[in-house]
């Protein structure tokens, strides 16, 4: 099934230029028809292909479909608009960053992919932090696996430049305990939106960061 027309990349390269609530009062409907109608198809079915994985998921598209306005209180940037469609799909959909989910941005010359944990809290932290600690050798194959090298290159987030001492001996064994998140990423080009096999191309994509999804959900839950 093709789930995007050309329209949908049209409106996000004309919003990248006509960042403006009088041009997007205008062309209202086409982001309704063309860009909201079709993603939040799209992000139901990504739901029904992730119950598979996870009997339990409960959420809906429009729990995890990221609204196009922007907050810009605290922006230096004070466009109105994002320039891409965005969701997380999770248990608690686009409010739970911690359980690893799956991301998804759709932009005019970009597709990006997210899965991971990001910014959890100070316990679940110490949680992951201690899990890791715990499992060396598991996490370190787990993160030089061949497919999630070749996908996902490596995890990223911020780090923190000190930890707490219980963990600087495996610290220096492994570095990724200075980080404050644990994500990981792919990008594709925006031509990929158009192809039929979409959802089932996304889907393998996150298939291959399992283990390591399962890794930090085992960390959450100790």
């Amino acid at each position: 099934m093709v789930y995007f027309k050309t329209a949908f990349l049209n409106f996000l390269a004309d919003l990248e230029v006509y960042n403006n609530r009088e041009w997007f009062n205008a062309n209202k409907e086409r982001f309704k028809s063309d860009v909201e109608a079709p993603f939040h198809v799209f992000i139901e079915r990504m739901i029904e292909l992730l119950k598979k994985l996870y009997p339990n998921l409960n959420t809906s598209a429009k729990e995890c479909v990221f609204r196009i306005y922007k907050d810009v209180r605290f922006s230096k940037d004070k466009t109105p608009y994002k320039s891409h469609m965005s969701a997380a799909i999770s248990h608690g959909g686009k409010k739970d960053f911690e359980t690893p989910g799956l991301y998804m941005e759709f932009k005019a010359d970009k597709i990006h992919i997210y899965t991971g944990v990001y910014a959890p809290s100070t316990e679940n932290l110490l949680k992951i932090r201690t899990y890791i600690t715990s499992h060396l050798k598991e996490f370190d194959k787990l993160i030089h696996d061949k497919k999630f090298v070749a996908l996902y290159q490596n995890i990223q987030g911020e780090k923190n430049k000190k930890i707490p001492a219980e963990f600087n001996e495996a610290a220096n064994k492994q570095a990724l305990l200075y980080n404050k998140s644990f994500f990981y990423t792919c990008e594709f080009d925006s031509e990929l939106i158009l192809k039929p096999k979409l959802d089932q191309h996304i889907l393998d994509c996150y298939k291959v960061a399992l283990p390591l999804n399962q890794f930090f959900t085992d960390a959450l839950n100790s």
